[in-house]
């Protein structure tokens, strides 16, 4: 299941931006015969106040790197698929009374007005039926989606801006369950939970059979270890960066690692938490294990201390581990080292204009 936002017909090449807090990612795809192909990929980063918690601050920078990165991956198509997230985006698991996707459509402005916590004037809603009960009630399960609709218009603009067509415009946990359909095997019965941590926000997904079941974003991200850093030692945002990365020494280890242990420990109470609140709503199943993904999954020390605290065995994500990496003049070991950062890229990478 996969939805999107905004999207035009007919089947067309797309180029697929992720564009998150710290950097924008690009993946041009397609499929051969042996499966998904990437065909270009890149990464730019972009500077901490151009976008805040998911609002674009600095639209002009965001224009200006989105063009850099299209021109230096030679891309030629101008349709182009991205995706939200953050608190604007709202993903609730509902449930309707029994009706037709024609029905549902002509009734959906009334029906997720009790569930959306903006004006429904003031979104753009989507929905995806699940499926009936099967015990005669006449209800059925629907996952509603609802995106603030100056937010849309935030990023669509940019693109446009940038010289791009916006065709599709998903959701980041819809393109995470896309990046795992390709590359992990569905276990009938299974749960599974992907945090991706990006640079200011964690988004936490469930995904049972297969389907996304919950979502929610955590306002935390490896800013906030780059700001504790910051605090602890005196030092300037890009110099506790660097400290964060490994890219400069310190004497300071003392200090640096009791910084990096208190976000993380927030971080991770706040997924489990999260969990905990999900599996309180009467699911039977237990969460198998917990898929990381993200710039901030590479903190050190992070993964195994959340599989200590969840008590749940944590993996890092390979979004590439079913997708062939035919890239010209870069070697499958170079596009390797970039796998943490391009979960979303690559769930939105298979994603074409008319999907649903």
């Amino acid at each position: 299941m996969a939805l999107s936002l905004s999207e035009i017909f007919g089947s067309k090449e797309t180029v697929a931006l992720d564009i998150g807090s710290s950097s924008i990612k690009l993946v041009q795809m397609s499929m051969g015969k042996q499966g998904w192909q990437i065909q270009r990929i890149g990464m730019k980063e972009l500077p901490p106040d151009a976008i805040v918690d998911g609002s674009i601050i600095d639209s002009l920078t965001v224009i200006n790197t989105i063009k850099e990165i299209l021109k230096e991956e030679n891309i030629k198509t101008k349709y182009t698929v991205s995706a939200l997230t953050g608190h604007y985006v709202i993903i609730k698991k509902v449930t309707f009374p029994a009706a037709t996707e024609d029905e549902l459509a002509e009734s959906i402005q009334w029906e997720a007005e009790q569930y959306i916590p903006f004006p429904v004037t003031e979104v753009n809603l989507d929905f995806q039926i699940l499926g009936v009960d099967s015990e005669g009630r006449g209800q059925m399960d629907v996952m509603l989606v609802a995106v603030k609709k100056d937010v849309i218009s935030d990023y669509t603009s940019v693109l446009t801006e940038a010289g791009l067509t916006p065709v599709v415009v998903d959701v980041d946990a819809f393109a995470l369950e896309n990046m795992m359909e390709i590359n992990y095997p569905v276990v009938s019965g299974e749960m599974i939970a992907v945090v991706n941590i990006g640079a200011s926000i964690t988004s936490l997904t469930v995904i049972v059979d297969g389907v996304t079941t919950f979502t929610r974003s955590i306002p935390m991200g490896g800013n906030q270890f780059t700001e504790e850093i910051q605090r602890e030692l005196g030092v300037s945002f890009h110099e506790a960066e660097s400290i964060k990365v490994g890219a400069k020494s310190s004497d300071k280890s003392a200090e640096i690692a009791s910084a990096i242990d208190l976000v993380s420990n927030n971080l991770i109470m706040d997924v489990k938490r999260s969990l905990d609140f999900f599996l309180a709503g009467g699911h039977d199943l237990n969460v198998n294990k917990i898929y990381v993904s993200g710039g901030g999954s590479l903190i050190e020390g992070l993964n195994e201390l959340m599989q200590e605290k969840t008590s749940i065995p944590v993996e890092p994500i390979d979004p590439f581990k079913n997708v062939d990496l035919a890239v010209k003049g870069m070697s499958g070991d170079e596009i390797k080292k970039l796998s943490t950062f391009f979960g979303v890229g690559v769930g939105l990478g298979i994603r074409r204009s008319g999907d649903r």
